[in-house]
């Protein structure tokens, strides 16, 4: 069976992009297959002729730069046919509510959307010299099946009150699985791509939908300024953060057409698989 494509990381999506294929289309290179991007392995890696890569690979919070996908890179026996990247929405930091297209320039409020940012431009400066369409996805919150928050909601934790949380960005696991699948075709014109739902209701919302479909009771809310006070650094560097992701690009050129556009119609998807 001739291999389609190369997922460098089995994490949640890359996981479920393995399941999708037939088994032998796609080889996946992770830690339990040999692949250890937190070791100084020189190993050179070779791959089938003319094969593309999606790397779904996190950058390490412990260094300034990426060194993962700087090792990664420094392997390949051979330049791939065309590289795929999974990034974050999170590198344009807090755009006030404002609707984002792909042009905006980044600005990066956070460590970790620094570590992407950086991700993205020795990336692309790479697949530059070598000749290699590349293609990034800036991916906001995914959820799907096991990734709901159901244990947040049964534990009572509380969220933001509705009328005064940002507006949310996310994306069903399959179609964030249509978006990679796309990526790697030879069809589709490198560059940057947001993904994502546009379903703009908040973080605070999508709890108390899955809240709902469970047949729980409906989380309960608090101030913005008593969540600055009650939750963790990690968790307000989500909220404070506030924009609108514009998808067109995604439509009309990278040529998806969404499972669930409406996340109640995801949730409760996701929920049939859990």
């Amino acid at each position: 069976m001739t291999v389609t494509r190369i997922v460098v990381g089995v994490g949640y999506v890359g996981r479920r992009l393995f399941e999708k294929h037939v088994q032998g289309s796609v080889i996946a290179w992770s830690r339990s297959t040999g692949v250890d991007l937190d070791a100084n392995d020189e190993t050179p890696l070779s791959m089938p002729a003319s094969c593309p890569v999606l790397y779904t690979v996190p950058p390490s919070p412990s260094f300034d730069n990426d060194v993962r996908i700087e090792r990664f890179i420094a392997r390949l026996a051979a330049p791939p046919s065309r590289f795929a990247y999974i990034s974050t929405t999170a590198v344009y930091g807090d755009c006030d509510g404002e609707l984002v297209d792909e042009d905006r320039p980044v600005n990066p409020q956070s460590d970790r959307a620094r570590l992407r940012v950086a991700a993205e431009t020795g990336l692309q400066g790479w697949c530059a010299q070598n000749d290699v369409p590349c293609v990034i996805l800036r991916v906001p919150g995914i959820y799907g099946p096991g990734r709901l928050g159901i244990d947040r909601v049964r534990s009572g934790a509380a969220n933001i009150r509705d009328s005064e949380a940002n507006p949310g960005n996310r994306i069903h696991v399959d179609d964030l699985v249509a978006c990679c699948d796309a990526a790697l075709s030879a069809e589709t014109p490198p560059g940057i791509y947001n993904v994502g739902d546009g379903d703009f209701r908040s973080a605070t919302w999508f709890a108390s939908e899955v809240a709902r479909q469970c047949g729980e009771p409906a989380p309960p809310e608090i101030s913005f300024a008593d969540a600055e006070r009650e939750f963790s650094d990690m968790r307000m560097s989500f909220l404070r953060e506030s924009r609108r992701i514009d998808t067109r690009r995604m439509r009309d050129v990278l040529g998806v057409t969404l499972r669930y556009p409406d996340p109640v119609d995801g949730i409760a998807a996701s929920l049939r698989e859990n």
